[in-house]
């Protein structure tokens, strides 16, 4: 057996609101779900992306619903799909927004990579599929 694909994605932010903001405002995702200041869920693609608050999720009591705990120290990565086209206009949007490129390259196959970081520092890329021969 072999799963079909990712459904879920977690980053872990210091500031719900300005990660919030910045997902929505920035890269345009539409919320599906927020819950307070401890989470919000977007819809990306086929996909979900969650933003948790870190500080919010260690302080969670016992109790709800039974997901096990979980959570990352230090900051995360998300890769988002995009052509080398989009790519370009990506780079164009967020330096007209403030936001600091800090790298682009070629992969040695060809592919492009575009790295930035969101306001709690995760690592967030934009890349053409064809960096793991995906269309």
């Amino acid at each position: 057996m072999q799963p079909s694909g990712i459904l879920e994605t977690a980053l872990y932010v210091t500031d719900i609101d300005v990660a919030a903001r910045f997902y929505t405002d920035i890269l345009g995702l539409d919320v599906i779900l927020r819950a307070g200041d401890e989470s919000v869920f977007f819809r990306c693609g086929a996909g979900v992306l969650i933003l948790f608050n870190a500080e919010k999720l260690a302080e969670r009591p016992k109790g709800g619903l039974p997901i096990p705990a979980h959570g990352a120290k230090g900051p995360g990565h998300v890769c988002f799909r995009a052509t080398r086209d989009e790519i370009s206009g990506w780079k164009s949007h967020l330096e007209a927004n403030g936001i600091a490129i800090e790298t682009e390259f070629d992969w040695p196959n060809g592919a492009r990579s575009l790295y930035f970081r969101d306001p709690s520092g995760n690592s967030i890329e934009f890349a053409e599929p064809a960096l793991w021969n995906l269309t």
